[in-house]
């Protein structure tokens, strides 16, 4: 199937594609701060500069975009029919990223939680989701 659009419809497109203050960061973000948890976000000083940061017990937080990040057996990992290798390729290198990071951060001893788009896609959703990463981060 050819793309409908023109490249710069593309790219324009795809520039509007947000990296925070997504929609599922938002709203995990809501939910924890109902339970009374407190957080910084995008830490800058730490690898990776994760969406959470909570200091007092060392643990960070990623709200990974499953498309983006490969979430397997997601159905919004889909794999674009045009120019698939370029597509394979960004994925690959997104996913070996956010493995180094993962390592890095363990390593300086924080606690590292990855939450997937589809996890907090609803309000429902969200809530479970929050109050088990809240518990998480918790747990000593």
């Amino acid at each position: 199937m050819t793309d409908f659009l023109s490249p710069k419809e593309r790219s324009e497109r795809m520039a509007r594609i947000k990296g925070s203050n997504t929609r599922p960061e938002i709203a995990l973000r809501k939910v924890l701060h109902s339970l009374g948890l407190r957080y910084r976000l995008n830490g800058s000083g730490l690898p990776g500069k994760p969406d959470l940061v909570f200091h007092r017990y060392k643990a960070v937080v990623f709200v990974h975009g499953c498309f983006w990040h490969r979430h397997s057996n997601c159905n919004i990992a889909t794999t674009p029919k045009s120019n698939t290798a370029f597509w394979v390729e960004k994925f690959e290198k997104n996913v070996a990223r956010d493995n180094r990071v993962t390592s890095l951060l363990k390593a300086l001893g924080w606690k590292v939680l990855i939450v997937w788009e589809c996890e907090v896609c609803s309000t429902k959703k969200a809530n479970a989701t929050g109050n088990r990463i809240a518990d998480l981060i918790r747990k000593e």
